[in-house]
């Protein structure tokens, strides 16, 4: 129904027509608008009157999905608990702390402690053991789950596909102890029946150490990340495998021509995900692993922090080294992220 805007001050709907309140008072609102840009001789702009609130239109959006709301609460607490709240103590990485004043005190120090950190006899061997640990684990870690679920999609359904893949999920609910546990008894050269084949104690060797990482990372975490390639293969039409099956495609031109397009976009979001990670070593595993003979090779920035800043009492020194460790992954993360988005229009903003 149109209402003159220069017209009438009182604004009636028909009779029998339901009215909607916030719409008169929407229209109203434009009417005195209208008059008083036409008193100051200014032009009017209906657009600028229909624009609502920000407040209003947030108030409006909680008050309809409270709901949604209330379920996605908890998980907000948490994150703001676990997540934001501790982030104040990285204060620390540039104040000297003090016990007797506690997070508040101490005196600015500015970047004292990554300097010192970045010039330390061991920031080359820490950060060249990180690398070479942390990039072996990216590089069998990202190619094996994928191999896993391209070969279990050519295995048809049945008992042998499920306990298959059961079998391969295993392992990634198993504790780090006990991990670590295992691989210490397994290549033990006295009683493990791989250290008895090597003839030699692989975990009091330095050079072993890396490949032995890389090599229970796959076995714990390779059936368990294969599930999400396996979600984007489900969703494959099974028209476009007949079709190219017509066609004479065996399986291997199947895998090329379907299956590795059809997972590709959730591979670049896992690869960015992963290189934001890059130094990001596990701290219980590396630590578990390590002992007096291997030191040289498993020493990563996570256990140098707990070895020099948690045990020695640096407080400061520990949170600066964090501090960088966390800016280089960051780093990573945007750069990785910008390329992708450039070279694939994949990216995760």
């Amino acid at each position: 129904m149109a209402v003159p805007l220069g017209g009438a001050r009182n604004f009636a709907p028909p009779e029998g027509e339901n009215v909607d309140v916030h719409e008169m008072e929407q229209e109203l609102s434009v009417q005195a608008a209208s008059r008083q840009s036409q008193q100051a001789g200014q032009p009017f702009s209906r657009e600028s009157t229909d624009r609502p609130r920000p407040t209003k239109t947030l108030v409006r959006h909680l008050a309809g999905y409270w709901q949604h709301w209330l379920m996605v609460l908890p998980a907000m607490l948490f994150v703001l608990l676990f997540a934001y709240v501790p982030m104040y103590g990285l204060r620390l990485a540039v104040f000297e702390y003090d016990p007797a004043e506690g997070l508040l005190g101490g005196d600015f120090v500015g970047l004292k402690y990554i300097q010192m950190f970045v010039t330390s006899p061991l920031f080359g061997q820490v950060l060249t053991n990180t690398l070479r640990i942390s990039l072996g684990t990216l590089v069998l870690g990202f190619l094996a789950p994928i191999i896993l679920a391209l070969l279990f999609n050519q295995i048809a359904g049945g008992n042998t596909k499920r306990i298959a893949q059961t079998i391969t999920y295993m392992p990634h609910f198993i504790s780090v102890v006990v991990i670590v546990a295992m691989i210490n008894i397994f290549l033990n050269p006295n009683t493990g029946l791989l250290g008895a084949a090597l003839g030699s104690n692989v975990m009091a060797e330095p050079e072993l150490f890396a490949p032995v990482y890389w090599l229970s990372e796959v076995w714990q975490h390779a059936g368990w990340s294969a599930i999400i390639y396996l979600a984007a293969l489900s969703n494959v039409d099974t028209n476009l495998y007949e079709a190219a099956k017509l066609d004479g495609a065996g399986r291997i031109r199947l895998i090329r021509h379907i299956d590795i397009p059809a997972i590709l976009p959730i591979c670049g979001i896992l690869l960015i995900l992963n290189l934001g990670q890059v130094l990001s070593v596990s701290f219980e595993k590396a630590l578990l692993m390590q002992n007096a003979l291997n030191l040289s090779a498993s020493e990563v920035i996570s256990t140098y922090v707990y070895r020099v800043g948690i045990l020695g009492n640096q407080f400061s020194y520990a949170t600066a080294i964090g501090l960088f460790n966390s800016v280089i992954n960051l780093t990573l993360l945007v750069i990785a992220n910008t390329i992708a988005k450039r070279v694939s229009n994949t990216s995760l903003y």
